[in-house]
């Protein structure tokens, strides 16, 4: 059974920085894709950001281009979102998401992620 687990979430400021990690299981962690999407109270769950197995290449939800940023290291079975001035529409519970087929037409789908973690709150107060 693949696991994800989500830390780095908390309360800040805006204008405020996080960095939110996703540990995952060994077997599974470097042959996936691996992706974040988030989901605020009452609204659906939003893509954040992906990026394919080798780290190569990455792709972002339009509400998050230019500030949040995507990352993995394959050697520590680990994914990475760095989020940089943020705003108070980015409080969401953050969640981490393996195994879609990596197509930016789809990847944005959450019934296409094949895993997921239990979340992570970010809290930003204005």
């Amino acid at each position: 059974q693949a696991q994800l687990v989500e830390s780095g979430g908390g309360l800040v400021q805006a204008g405020g920085s996080l960095r939110l990690t996703c540990a995952a299981s060994r077997h599974m962690f470097s042959r996936y894709t691996m992706g974040w999407f988030r989901q605020a109270p009452g609204k659906e769950r939003e893509f954040v950001a992906g990026i394919t197995s080798s780290g190569g290449s990455t792709y972002y939800g339009d509400s998050v281009m230019g500030r949040f940023t995507i990352s993995r290291d394959n050697a520590k079975n680990t994914v990475y979102l760095q989020v940089n001035s943020l705003k108070s529409e980015d409080t969401a519970v953050y969640y981490c998401a393996a195994g879609a087929p990596w197509a930016p037409a789809t990847i944005t789908v959450p019934r296409v992620w094949r895993y997921w973690g239990q979340g992570t709150q970010v809290t930003v107060s204005s």
